[in-house]
């Protein structure tokens, strides 16, 4: 025969909130079991919470790792973005987000738990790592909160959508990845249709280029082509061809680039070669006085993209 015992069950009920019935005498069920059985239906579940991990031998963790390495970046496909604010910014753009990583010190933060809510959603593997590991992963001693790794693209030149009056900004060999990145984020500003890489240039994946473009790089479109392919590809589509040279003969507030246009930026050493500039439909000579004899790539380039976007009216 069961009965309550009716002053040990009014205890609990108090203490945790939840009704509980023990049956006596033959104690088939435990005090400690009803009550596990009975806190588990109560218990929300928590499916996005991330899972630990504190080793560096972990596999994720050598991968992440070896993305600082343009090796690395090759074989998984993949690059980093550091910060929140970047993170959300790459999902928001529709890139596909492999891997979260959270530091520990900043997993309990409002704006963190929501991003590692909404990166599970989509599938995304999210982590939380000691600040050391994420350091580790960063190559820097203050990392940020919050590291993803993106799945890189590869669009080509054919993929890029070209609309009437754009505007357009080519590389030619460019190998500085803190130049590259600051010139993605001047393009994102003033509106640019998109960037092209041209010949051997710095790879925009880079932890240097991505950090440099503070998050434009999953806004502006971009594309790696050869000098004759991008020359076939820009005749075709009608778009006329500026340069910055020492060789201009156009100060560039003159030169008209009110209509379809691309501004040509040669690599920071050697600049443009001969048969480039020669392809050229304008060299444009930016002014300078003082001793130094140049400017900066990415300072040159937001020069030319900004007096483009002044003579269409800031529009």
């Amino acid at each position: 025969m069961t009965r309550r015992r009716d002053g040990q069950k009014d205890w609990l009920h108090r203490r945790i909130g939840i009704p509980v019935l023990i049956l006596l005498p033959d104690r088939t069920l435990t005090l400690a079991s009803i009550v596990f059985h009975r806190l588990s239906r109560y218990t929300p579940r928590m499916s996005s919470l991330p899972e630990i991990i504190s080793s560096t031998s972990n596999p994720l963790i050598k991968t992440l790792r070896s993305l600082e390495r343009k090796k690395g970046r090759a074989e998984t496909g993949l690059f980093l973005a550091e910060g929140a604010r970047l993170v959300e910014q790459g999902l928001s753009a529709g890139w596909e987000l492999d891997s979260l990583v959270v530091s520990a010190s900043s997993a309990e933060r409002s704006f963190v738990r929501d991003l590692v809510a909404r990166a599970s959603k989509s599938g995304t593997r999210t982590v939380q790592v000691t600040d050391r590991l994420a350091g580790q992963i960063a190559r820097k001693d203050n990392p940020q909160a919050v590291i993803g790794a993106f799945k890189q693209t590869a669009p080509k030149l054919g993929d890029l959508s070209v609309p009437k009056s754009s505007l357009w900004v080519a590389l030619y060999e460019v190998r500085d990845p803190g130049n590259l990145g600051t010139i993605l984020r001047t393009a994102d500003c003033a509106g640019i249709s998109g960037v092209l890489l041209i010949g051997q240039c710095c790879d925009p994946y880079s932890v240097e280029a991505v950090r440099a473009s503070m998050g434009s790089i999953f806004d502006i479109p971009f594309a790696r082509s050869s000098f004759e392919d991008f020359n076939t590809w820009r005749t075709g589509k009608g778009l006329s061809m500026f340069a910055a040279s020492v060789n201009g003969t156009v100060r560039h507030t003159e030169a008209d680039m009110t209509g379809p246009s691309i501004i040509l930026m040669g690599n920071e050493q050697a600049g443009l070669p001969d048969d480039a500039e020669a392809k050229c439909d304008t060299l444009c000579l930016i002014p300078m006085r003082g001793g130094a004899d140049s400017l900066n790539l990415a300072q040159a380039t937001a020069i030319m993209t900004y007096e483009a976007w002044r003579q269409r009216g800031f529009a």
